[in-house]
């Protein structure tokens, strides 16, 4: 938990980059595939380096460290992927936004599962995982909806999960202030 706390400015980070991607999205509806699928990648290019970034910053001592380098590594080759090939069909899309979803969703849940005993209000986290995996489930059971659609969806898990984390974060620091404060008072 100290780890954490020390760290929790990675975890506002990712929530603001979150906002950031699902404001894009709301401010430009009409927005071209081609446009999606760079907006897409970047962003699971940027949340996949930071996760990888703070999971190794924080892995001496954390066996929960390991997971979270997985969901890094699956956001980087989304993001990759959506570089590599812009022409990709709709469908193609949606299942590649699916399964990063799904994956960051399954981690984020397991990471705060391994919290819980730790921290109060790990629900912030859990409620985010769900958010994602219900996004990908979404995405999978109706891949023919319409790109505006699609685009709503997406912002607005990402404007969701992005305040999650957000709060989080601050939660974090709350603790480790209080803690650390702690532990000068007892020495």
């Amino acid at each position: 938990m100290e780890t954490l706390s020390r760290n929790w400015g990675w975890v506002v980070l990712r929530g603001i980059a979150a906002i950031v991607f699902g404001v894009l999205t709301f401010f430009q509806p009409g927005i071209t595939l081609a446009a999606l699928v760079m907006m897409f990648g970047a962003y699971s290019l940027a949340d996949g380096v930071f996760m990888i970034v703070w999971a190794i910053a924080n892995r001496h001592g954390e066996p929960a460290w390991f997971p979270l380098v997985i969901g890094g590594v699956l956001g980087i080759a989304a993001g990759i992927v959506s570089f590599f090939f812009p022409a990709i069909t709709t469908v193609a899309l949606l299942m590649i936004i699916a399964a990063w979803a799904i994956a960051i969703g399954v981690t984020t849940i397991v990471a705060a599962m391994r919290l819980r005993k730790e921290i109060t209000g790990e629900w912030r986290l859990v409620l985010s995982g769900l958010l994602s995996v219900g996004l990908g489930v979404i995405l999978v059971a109706a891949p023919g909806v319409g790109a505006l659609a699609m685009v709503l969806w997406i912002g607005g898990c990402a404007i969701a999960s992005g305040i999650l984390q957000i709060a989080l974060g601050f939660r974090l620091r709350s603790w480790g202030r209080v803690h650390s404060a702690g532990l000068a008072h007892a020495s």
